[in-house]
């Protein structure tokens, strides 16, 4: 009786969604912390932190010969940004708003504004962190050198999509067992650390390990991001298309099944 509808056209109703993303995404970027500047800190202390450990191990187990000619760090780094790009968008998709969650009520807000912008926001802080790591790094110890620049940072994005693609899965599955998809994220995750090839160079690996690490699509960009960041590799055991039909195929099976969760999905499944 006393609702009000107001009739919009196409480019007005888009214009809205924009804004909606752009908002709640920058609300995503600054739930770290309070201060942007201090959550961007602690994005670009996490990646350095896992650089030194590598370099570390790298240079204590004495296998840095084992890396691709070129430059060493920078090696290191192809590997451990599209890592934590890739995990990172896993866990922001798969832990954003659900049909049950308290934002939803405020219309026009929905499911898919808030996978967006859970996304969206992940993606902004790693590529602001890795443009402030390679900036400092070149000022520091040199020019940075891409054979290929924007082949590289397509596989980044594709390390992003991918990752954002497995989120929607575990988002989907999230409500009917949350525990279960709990413990498999964090075993994704983890598993992603051996898996993901940041360790080794692909061309290197003998064919009967292949098969380990083949059916990880982020063992396939960060394979062809180091192909397009050094001028003397070429990758051979890793494929660009791969990773673009498995985050596809999950994307659609994620919105499929987010779909047919929220139809279904109600508050007393979390009662206590």
């Amino acid at each position: 009786m006393f609702h009000y509808t107001r009739s919009q056209s196409g480019f007005s109703a888009a214009l809205t969604v924009l804004r909606l993303i752009f908002v709640n995404t920058v609300r995503h970027v600054r739930k770290s912390h309070g201060n942007p500047l201090i959550g961007l800190l602690i994005s670009i202390t996490q990646t350095l932190i896992l650089v030194a450990v590598f370099v570390f191990m790298y240079s204590i187990l004495g296998v840095r010969g084992a890396a691709i000619r070129g430059d060493f760090i920078l090696y290191i780094m192809s590997g451990i940004f599209l890592f934590l790009t890739h995990n990172k968008a896993v866990a922001a998709v798969s832990g954003s708003e659900s049909a049950t969650s308290p934002m939803m009520q405020h219309a026009p807000m929905n499911t898919a504004i808030a996978i967006t912008s859970a996304a969206l926001s992940s993606l902004y802080i790693q590529v602001l962190s890795v443009t402030v790591i390679l900036f400092g790094y070149s000022l520091g110890w040199g020019t940075v050198h891409f054979q290929n620049m924007a082949g590289a940072f397509a596989m980044l994005l594709m390390a992003w999509a991918s990752g954002a693609a497995i989120g929607m899965l575990f988002l989907a599955a999230k409500p009917w067992a949350p525990g279960l998809v709990g413990i498999l994220q964090q075993l994704y995750t983890r598993a992603n650390m051996f898996t993901s090839g940041k360790m080794f160079v692909a061309n290197q690996t003998p064919a009967y390990m292949l098969a380990m690490f083949s059916w990880n699509p982020l063992f396939h960009t960060i394979d062809q991001a180091r192909g397009f960041t050094f001028v003397n590799y070429n990758p051979h055991n890793s494929s660009i298309m791969y990773p673009v039909v498995f985050t596809l195929v999950c994307l659609t099976i994620g919105l499929l099944a987010e779909f047919f969760t929220r139809r279904r999905v109600s508050l007393s499944w979390g009662a206590r």
